[in-house]
Parts: C-alpha cells; structure tokens; sequence
C-alpha cells in the first residue's frame, strides 16, 4: 500500500501541490434482515479504492479510483491537482492547515469474536428465533430483524511523513415489533430504534444484548400500546431513557458545533446552525449538570466514533463541548481550527469511503453521568408527577439546530414517584437551549450506555457514517408534551 501512495505522492508533488495525502480502503460488510418468518435481506459486498487530497495554489482537490495500476494512481493524483489549481480561481483565502506531527502507527479496534467467523446461516438462525419469539404474542403483525458487521481497513500516507494503518470492526442488530388495529400501527424496537445497537465490537456484542430473552417483552409492548391511553398534552416534567437522550444530544448538539456548518462551508444537508462564533465560551448552552464531550478516545468506550486517528492523521481527542453549562467547545479540523484561535484540529474530519472527500463528522458526542449514585428507578421516585419516555419514533428540527419536536414509541405517566399507566404515541417539543436549561437531574454511571446512530447523513454528494452517543436517564422540567400525534 506504501508504494502505492508513494506514487501518488510523488506526482501531486511534482506537480506543485504543497500538501497531498493518500487515503486507501478496504471496506467489507454483510448484512441479513428477517421479515415475519422470511429472510428479507441478505448481502456481502466488499469495496477497495483510494482517495488523493491535495492542496495547489492554496486550494483543494480531490480524486478518486478504484484502479490500483500505476498508471490509474498517477493519473488520479494529476487529477486532483488539476482540480486544486482551478478551484484556485475562484477562492476566498488560501486554505490554512494547523500544524499536526505526522504519525507512523498501526491500530485495531478490540473485539472479542471476529464476526466474519460466524456463519451467515448461524445469523439467519438467530434473527429467525427472533422473529419467532417475537410472532408468537398474538396481536403482532409484523416482526422485522437486522444484523450488520462491517470491517473498515484504511492506509493513510502524506507528504509531511504521516503513515497510519487502522482496522475497525463494528456490529449493529436489533429488531422491531409492529401491532396493526383498523388504521392505527405502534411499534416496540429492542435495543433501540433506526436499527437497533451498533458499537465497535465484534460478535460479543450479538451475545450481550440478550436480544431472544427481551423478544416476548418487546411484543407484548407493542401490543399493549393499542389500547394505551394516549399521552396527554401540556407542560410536564419529563424522563427521557438514555437512548432518546442520546438522540436528542445527536440533533440539538452534535450537529450545531459542527464548524463547517457555523462558517457556512456545510449548509446542503439538514442546514447551518445557531452556534455563531460569539457564542463560543458565551452562551449558557444548558444546567450546571450539563457536561457533554466529543470524545473518540478508545478509554471513552466502542462508539462509533471511537478511532485511533481521524482521516488526516490527526489523533483521536476529547474536545469539552458543554461544560457545566457553558458551551465551550466546536468539532474542528486542520483548515477550520484557526477560525476559533485552536492551535491544532480537533481531530474530527472524517469520510464515508475512499471515494469521498473527508468533512467534520460528530465522534462519541456524550453526556457525562450524574456524580451522586441514582438508578432510574430512583430518578422516577423522586418524581412527583410527569412522564417517562422511551425510545424514539420520530424527530423533526429546524435547520438552524434549534427549535425541535421528538415523538417516542412508548410512555408512561408518573404520579406521586410511581410509574403507572403505559401511554402511546408520547411526544415533547422545545427550544434546544431553553430545552438544555431544564435538566435537573441525570442518572448516574451505572445507568450510562454508550449508543450507536449508524446512519447519521450530511453533505452533498450525502456521506452516511456512525456517530456514538453516551447518555443515561434524565429529567427536564417544564417541557411541552404531546403535539406530535394530534387525534390519535
């Protein structure tokens, strides 16, 4: 792979680029689905190709193939500083890289049970117990199952020395149960909703969810959601299950303290942001209990987005993002950092494939856990009235990050420190920095799970990557509630 590179970056060099980096990448994966006792899915792809990255006439270009010929290579890095020095014409300012030590290392995600050894008939078997558990309640409709590994092997060379060889495992799976009645559909998804758990591991990951056991519960859920009473609408004190935090973190703060988005280098997918620069060390983001961080250090968990080093070069760090409060911190990359008198990247550039030109992408972005012992239960103890909400249906927010509306699958209302009747179709809605100011309470590290979003988009061509969200159960004062499903 070495000599490979090499060739490319000789060419960009002799061809005046003053900066140039290779990004090869063996990209493997299976995925299986099951759909009410069928096999819905079944695929194995595998995809090998490389990415040059140049800056010419202090401007960049890109270029990619999958021809690994010399010729192929040399003609693509000749192509991307073509591409460099006509998008020199029309620039604003000469790109400014913060200066980073290239690194000469070799990293690979820890696992336990190489996915790829088991068989994809052993996988069908377990999504179709599953499924079976999950058809046997009567009143579910339809049952649907996932599995997904992945292998990400990645090379990473540059003129200023840097050499990096990371390889990282990851598996998703998870299952949802659907209940039909006239014109009405709840739905229950175990681990979590949009695909279930996903993390940087191996097949252990399969083992630990305890995905059979939890089948039935799940059903019975669904089935019990149809003739739930709805959730009532007005202002509430809420509890949020960690996983519903976490989606709420990855939508009011993962995306707005991307900087592309606030200089307006990113504005094509989803919007911009409110997170202006003068806000930065300004704004009272949220309580003093909150503390959130991006942090894709492997100590920080297997989220997907733990990494040894981002997509060029620069090591895996942990960025203060909300620090009691205070919002303190932007995700960042060598040409972004000076725009926030950072000394260095933040290590966050990150892309989809080979074929992609690597952008900021969110890491592990995760809310520290309460300091003070409190399970769940003893967060809803201490709750006099309000409602519990669990696991996300569906989300909505404005292109700016900043006014939001959540719906949930499931609810249930609390009175008196006691969880009692099961509500359907739960939803809240709010102001993100309002929202964040009414924290008053948060579980502590016991009741903290670091979650996987799989299929977070941004970016025009769309890049889809993972993002990982640690969070544990909390409780937010005053918020609105029930909006979402109006005559349901």
């Amino acid at each position: 792979m070495k000599a490979i590179a090499d060739w490319a970056l000789d060419v960009a060099n002799h061809l005046g680029a003053s900066y140039a980096d290779v990004r090869l990448a063996d990209d493997r994966h299976r995925g299986l689905s099951t759909k009410n006792g069928k096999v819905g899915s079944a695929s194995v792809a595998e995809s090998l190709g490389f990415g040059v990255r140049v800056i010419a006439d202090g401007a960049w270009g890109f270029a990619a193939s999958d021809d690994l010929t010399r010729a192929a290579v040399e003609a693509t890095a000749a192509r991307a500083v073509e591409i460099a020095k006509a998008s020199s014409r029309v620039k604003l300012h000469d790109v400014q890289l913060a200066p980073e030590k290239a690194m000469t290392a070799e990293w690979t995600s820890p696992f336990q049970i190489d996915p790829f050894t088991t068989s994809v008939e052993q996988n069908i078997e377990l999504l179709l117990t599953i499924d079976s558990e999950l058809r046997s309640v009567p009143g579910v409709t339809l049952a649907e199952t996932n599995l997904n590994f992945r292998r990400e092997e990645q090379w990473f060379f540059s003129s200023e020395g840097a050499d990096i060889h990371q390889t990282k495992y990851t598996t998703g799976t998870g299952y949802v149960a659907h209940a039909f009645a006239g014109s009405e559909i709840q739905k229950r998804s175990y681990p979590n909703s949009y695909g279930g758990q996903w993390q940087n591991k191996g097949y252990e990951l399969v083992e630990e969810l305890k995905l059979v056991e939890n089948a039935r519960r799940v059903g019975e859920e669904a089935v019990a959601l149809l003739t739930a009473d709805k959730c009532p609408e007005g202002v509430f004190n809420i509890i949020l299950d960690g996983s519903q935090l976490g989606l709420q973190i990855h939508e009011s703060v993962g995306h707005p303290i991307e900087l592309d988005r606030v200089l307006g280098m990113e504005a094509n997918f989803a919007g911009t942001s409110f997170l202006t620069l003068d806000k930065l060390r300004t704004l009272r983001y949220g309580s003093e209990l909150v503390n959130i961080v991006a942090d894709a250090r492997q100590e920080h968990g297997p989220g997907l987005g733990t990494f040894a080093f981002d997509d060029e070069g620069v090591p895996a760090q942990c960025t203060p993002i909300i620090t009691n409060g205070l919002f303190t911190g932007y995700l960042s990359s060598r040409e972004t950092a000076h725009t926030i008198g950072a000394s260095r990247s933040g290590g966050t550039l990150r892309a989809e494939g080979w074929n992609r030109l690597p952008i900021i992408r969110m890491t592990n972005i995760s809310i520290h856990p309460g300091e003070k012992p409190l399970t769940r239960e003893q967060l809803i103890a201490s709750t006099d009235d309000g409602i519990y909400m669990e696991t996300n249906r569906s989300w909505s927010i404005d292109d700016k990050r900043y006014n939001f509306q959540f719906g949930c699958e499931a609810g249930w209302e609390i009175k008196n420190g006691k969880r009692t009747r099961m509500l359907k179709n739960p939803s809240y809605s709010g102001i993100t920095t309002e929202f964040w100011n009414a924290m008053d309470a948060i579980c502590s590290r016991d009741e903290w799970t670091l979650w996987g979003t799989p299929h977070c988009g941004k970016g025009q061509p769309q890049q889809v990557m993972g993002t990982g969200h640690g969070a544990a159960p909390a409780r937010f004062a005053g918020v609105k509630v029930g909006s979402a499903y109006k005559g349901t």
